[in-house]
């Protein structure tokens, strides 16, 4: 028999205590809530409430596609939260047990089938929950024309997966703000991939004043943070952490179509 050497018992040990620790925080990341949680539980509606105001964005973009125009597609979406936010149970919710981003496109599939079956606009407020959609006007990113050559579920799995990077991206800025580093951030976020026109990382380091070497240490540690924030993020919509994997490259396969 062959013992671990003791490097290699430290770094098993490590391991099993980190896999312990995510599994530990992602009980409670917000998908898990809402699947788990009673329907009384105020932890769960808080949950699909906050959801609900993180992503309505696809939500809107799936309704615009339908051909309707911008404010009957607000209404739309404010119905669909609305009646997300009303059940009384989360049964059906449960059993989907598994991707927020799956089981939003078909409960929404459902309902815009309903409203359109019964052709009657949703009023705003009725005495329900409101989530408000202020930043729709003010945001022109969102516009959806109907002569869009993409399909409806191609809108939205597109525009969830952008919604997904953004929130990541607004938390690591959020984390460089903190520590009096928006410049720094700013520069490196152009170093992405998706960033057009992306300056080199000596030209970065002329910027600076700094030499080419620490560019490049401080973008491995912003690419480390941005993807563990992607993680983390992706963990808040999917039921298990072994979806995890799944989801982001599911993710990466939406944008890069």
């Amino acid at each position: 028999m062959v013992s671990a050497a003791p490097d290699e018992v430290t770094s098993t040990t490590a391991s099993r205590a980190s896999e312990q620790s995510r599994a530990a925080a992602f009980a409670t990341t917000h998908w898990s809530v809402v699947l788990e949680a009673q329907s009384e539980s105020p932890a769960a509606q808080e949950a699909l409430e906050k959801l609900c105001r993180t992503y309505w964005r696809p939500i809107f973009a799936f309704v615009r596609r339908q051909g309707l125009p911008p404010a009957e597609a607000e209404d739309i979406t404010q119905g669909f939260f609305a009646q997300l936010l009303e059940r009384k149970s989360f049964d059906a919710v449960r059993k989907e047990k598994g991707r927020l981003r799956s089981y939003l496109l078909g409960a929404l599939k459902y309902f815009v089938t309903d409203e359109q079956r019964r052709a009657m606009a949703i009023k705003r407020g009725q005495g329900r929950r409101f989530i408000s959609l202020d930043e729709l006007r003010a945001e022109q990113q969102v516009k959806i024309e109907p002569a869009d050559p993409m399909t409806a579920e191609m809108i939205y799995e597109r525009r969830w997966a952008l919604t997904v990077l953004e929130r990541v991206l607004s938390r690591l800025k959020e984390e460089y703000c903190i520590a009096g580093n928006t410049a720094l951030f700013d520069l490196l976020k152009e170093l992405l991939p998706d960033e057009p026109g992306s300056p080199s990382q000596a030209q970065i380091a002329a910027r600076l004043g700094t030499t080419e070497n620490a560019v490049r240490q401080a973008f491995y540690r912003f690419r480390q943070r941005y993807q563990s924030l992607l993680r983390e993020e992706i963990a808040n919509t999917v039921a298990t952490p072994g979806d995890i994997e799944d989801e982001l490259r599911h993710l990466i396969a939406v944008l890069e179509a």
